[in-house]
């Protein structure tokens, strides 16, 4: 069975089903539009944000057989092989395999042969940083001045690596993290279409834990469905990722805030004996601290409800607590978390941190 993965089945062959980066969209759009094409383009972001997917969007629009075009026709020749990725004149080059010197000069020494049946040569860098200083200098006057049938598209996910003369020669485009609200709005799509049934506070934790990542989210639903058979739900995938489950979330953070340490060490024991990552508790709690402080700091324009069966135990708590308890918890948990690396495990980091989050609300009072 030839299956395909929802990540490359639901990858957009439109610039309109790119999800948010209205401003990249638009602005590459206009120019197909009014037939500025530059030479370079350079796109930068995190992981799964959609850039080497714009390349490829754009290869298509620059090389279909139609027209150069915003709707490339995807049954032209050209447009089916660069989805297939065996288009010979759209070159598509994994930098972190082609870092040498002599790499680049290879491709270099083959920008001035004319395209086989395209109408330009495109080549598309994934993860450009990983070019070596030589590889890159050797790119430079070339990509000032390149022959008029030859295009590139840069791609990075840390443009900190990127000289800025290289920068300065391309047309640069910064594309965003995505939301969690586009993305749970995009997997609902995905999975009605699909036919899966799901617990829309399950995708809400998907869309949490893909960090801005929509190839991270389609990966998590794909796991998700294997998981739970087709039933994705919120027990299911708080397994699938070793999260906690609200109600112990809820009652660890309210046991701090009450400087409760028997509570805390009884509810941390019960808790390691089922599947959980520690840092995930030091997530979870540090979310349902932001959402007291906020209740109790903007309680009439505050409406987001992350744990909505226990809402009114989180008001009590809000309307009770002092806000610098609150504070100090997140200010100790936060830390924490940058230095659970250092633990010799995460359990006994969890611990600790939770022990000196009470010590320091202790000194407060004094």
């Amino acid at each position: 069975m030839n299956y395909q993965i929802l990540a490359r089945r639901y990858r957009p062959q439109y610039f309109k089903e790119i999800i948010g980066q209205k401003h990249i969209i638009t602005s590459i759009c206009n120019a197909i539009s009014m037939g500025r094409i530059h030479h370079a383009w350079l796109l930068s972001g995190s992981r799964g944000t959609g850039k080497t997917t714009l390349g490829r969007l754009l290869a298509k629009s620059l090389s279909c057989q139609k027209n150069i075009t915003l709707l490339p026709c995807r049954k032209c020749i050209t447009c089916k092989e660069i989805e297939k990725g065996s288009c010979l004149d759209f070159i598509e080059i994994d930098a972190a395999s082609k870092t040498k010197i002599e790499d680049m000069r290879e491709i270099l020494d083959n920008i001035y042969y004319a395209p086989i049946k395209s109408r330009f040569k495109i080549y598309l860098i994934d993860e450009v940083h990983m070019l070596s200083r030589h590889s890159f200098n050797a790119l430079l006057k070339t990509l000032e001045e390149p022959p008029s049938h030859i295009k590139f598209i840069l791609a990075t996910t840390d443009i900190e690596k990127i000289p800025k003369t290289i920068i300065s020669r391309c047309l640069y485009f910064k594309l965003n993290i995505l939301s969690e609200e586009n993305i749970f709005n995009y997997l609902k799509f995905v999975l009605n279409n699909e036919n899966i049934n799901f617990d829309e506070n399950a995708l809400k934790k998907i869309s949490t834990y893909a960090k801005g990542s929509m190839r991270d989210a389609l990966n998590l639903a794909e796991h998700a469905i294997s998981f739970s058979k087709n039933k994705i739900n919120l027990k299911n995938v708080n397994e699938m990722l070793g999260i906690p489950s609200d109600k112990n979330i809820y009652l660890l953070t309210k046991f701090l805030l009450e400087k409760d340490i028997k509570q805390i060490m009884f509810l941390l024991k019960k808790m390691n004996k089922i599947n959980i990552e520690w840092e995930n508790i030091l997530i979870e709690m540090l979310r349902i601290l932001h959402h007291i402080a906020m209740i109790k700091t903007y309680p009439l324009e505050w409406s987001e409800n992350i744990y909505k069966n226990y809402q009114y135990d989180i008001q009590k708590i809000a309307d009770q607590k002092n806000i610098k308890d609150i504070q100090i918890c997140y200010k100790i948990l936060l830390a924490g978390r940058k230095e659970l690396i250092f633990t010799p495990n995460h359990k006994i980091g969890v611990e600790m941190i939770l022990l000196l989050a009470i010590t320091e609300i202790n000194k407060e009072e004094l």
